[in-house]
């Protein structure tokens, strides 16, 4: 299909659109894909309220793109940091961050940015453009995704003539925009490296981390975490960012049969990102 009938699809799905119910969210991440949603809403005519869900650990600049583009902007009931506080480290199989952060409905029906050309798990999910979702407490909502289909290539090329501007983080320093990049929390665990790129790229943005996970770790003394742990919140931040199981973490942090060749948490992350822990 090419791109000129995937914007006649995504324009009519936008239209088809019941208004009777309420106002429509325009789900707004500050991302390239937002970016596309955002002006597919546009040019369909459409009443809708794009709305950004501050999460607290976005990249510098994102707040000011979405000021820029006129979004609503939704501040959180819990920071990431408190979150931390409370309940430890999110890991990839226990995201509960989101749910206080990004994933909680506003209005019965929303438009997403969600393409199912971004990973294997999204095309395996998602099969049609249009979906029930069920959150907490018995709350459902209808999702809409305007741009299922859309590869990268779709979206660079849209982006370029439709004159969209996107966020600092898609351009390099010569002003070339680079639609392979990413905009998502900083160290998220979804990342291919657990974040490690981007605490390499945002260091103090660890330090909080460690700061706010030693927290944790003082006020549940009891738990089995800190148990495991030592009450380091270095062997914690190491153990989410370099080590897969917990039998690995054992392995690199006791040295096995060789103690002598034992990781120091603090040190190592010290030396891996450069700053002075």
């Amino acid at each position: 299909m090419t791109l000129e009938r995937k914007v006649d699809f995504a324009i009519k799905l936008l239209r088809s659109i019941p208004t009777n119910d309420g106002p429509i969210e325009l789900s707004y991440s500050g991302g390239k894909d937002s970016d596309v949603i955002l002006e597919l809403a546009r040019m369909s005519g459409i009443p809708f309220e794009a709305i950004y869900k501050n999460t607290t650990i976005d990249p510098p600049g994102t707040i000011a793109h979405c000021r820029e583009q006129g979004v609503t902007i939704l501040k959180p009931k819990k920071s990431f940091f408190q979150i931390v506080e409370e309940s430890s480290l999110p890991s990839r199989w226990s995201r509960f961050c989101c749910k206080y952060l990004k994933e909680y409905k506003v209005y019965n029906r929303a438009i997403q940015g969600i393409r199912r050309s971004e990973s294997i798990k999204r095309a395996k999910r998602y099969h049609e453009p249009e979906v029930c979702r069920l959150y907490g407490k018995g709350e459902k909502a209808r999702i809409y995704f305007p741009v299922l289909e859309w590869t990268d290539e779709d979206v660079a090329r849209f982006i370029e003539e439709r004159g969209i501007k996107c966020a600092p983080v898609y351009y390099d320093e010569e002003g070339r925009f680079h639609v392979e990049r990413r905009l998502g929390c900083i160290g998220c665990p979804l990342a291919a490296d657990n974040g490690r790129a981007d605490y390499l790229k945002y260091p103090k943005m660890l330090k909080q981390v460690i700061k706010h996970a030693q927290i944790y770790l003082d006020t549940h003394p009891q738990t089995k975490t800190y148990a495991a742990m030592k009450g380091s919140a270095y062997n914690l931040v190491f153990k989410r960012l370099f080590c897969t199981t917990m039998e690995e973490y054992f392995l690199l942090t006791g040295g096995g049969i060789f103690p002598e060749l034992a990781i120091d948490a603090r040190q190592y992350l010290s030396d891996y990102f450069k700053i002075d822990l």
